[in-house]
């Protein structure tokens, strides 16, 4: 038997070159190029890690987040310098409410769950929420004042408060602007489709024309021996 082995001075075999559509082992693997200002084609976990870090980079650069922060800020302490006198039910009802809703906001904008809710107009129902907000706390205030003959010091701080939460509730409706500027309304969204044609249905052959059919044959069959008997006599 032939040594298959290569003797030590003649140089060893080069490795076969790699069949087409097989891939080099040793190229390592590239990840896939991704935008910075959009999702790309990030699925899972990488998704949601830059969907956070964009929503609160859009949350916190424009100013909702400050604006907001002393809204509830205000709201706090109003409710704090409250509980030191009467108060009207009604006033703790709003001045709650109001806290509740700032509350829902930050925790919306802060995890990026508006992201994954779509059907949501958000900023939309942020800038009526300002607008309410800002309605409901002025009329509190103005509540708050006539519905006391005597007004002490801590309720004054307190409804003063509510006049600067409302303010800066306004501001954030201005900071709102913003997501509505240079976005083209798009037309023909709630158009429907053009109807489609109905489609001509394929002739079915009757099954009676087909029984009828087969009952003809074998008359004619009949027929037709009749008349070769017939020639056969003459």
């Amino acid at each position: 038997m032939a040594d298959k082995k290569g003797k030590p001075g003649e140089p060893a075999a080069e490795a076969p070159p790699p069949q087409k559509g097989e891939k080099d082992p040793e190229e390592p693997k590239k990840k896939s190029e991704q935008p910075k200002d959009e999702v790309g084609t990030r699925k899972g976990c990488r998704r949601y890690k830059w969907e956070f870090k964009d929503s609160n980079k859009e949350f916190w650069s424009v100013g909702h987040a400050e604006v907001k922060l002393i809204s509830l800020a205000c709201l706090i302490g109003s409710l704090v310098m409250f509980t030191g006198s009467t108060v009207h039910p009604l006033l703790t009802l709003i001045i709650t409410m109001e806290i509740s809703i700032f509350i829902f906001f930050f925790i919306i904008y802060t995890f990026a769950i508006q992201r994954y809710l779509p059907f949501i107009l958000w900023p939309i129902s942020d800038l009526l929420n300002d607008l309410f907000c800002c309605g409901f706390l002025v009329g509190a205030a103005v509540f708050a004042l006539r519905s006391r003959q005597t007004v002490p010091t801590n309720y004054l701080a307190a409804v003063v408060f509510l006049c600067v939460a409302a303010l800066f509730a306004l501001v954030d409706v201005c900071l709102q602007k913003k997501h509505f500027k240079g976005k083209k309304i798009k037309r023909n969204v709630l158009v429907p489709p053009p109807p489609k044609e109905p489609e001509k249905p394929v002739a079915e052959v009757k099954p009676v024309d087909a029984e009828k059919k087969k009952a003809g044959k074998p008359k004619e069959a009949k027929a037709k021996g009749a008349a070769g008997a017939k020639g056969g006599k003459k």
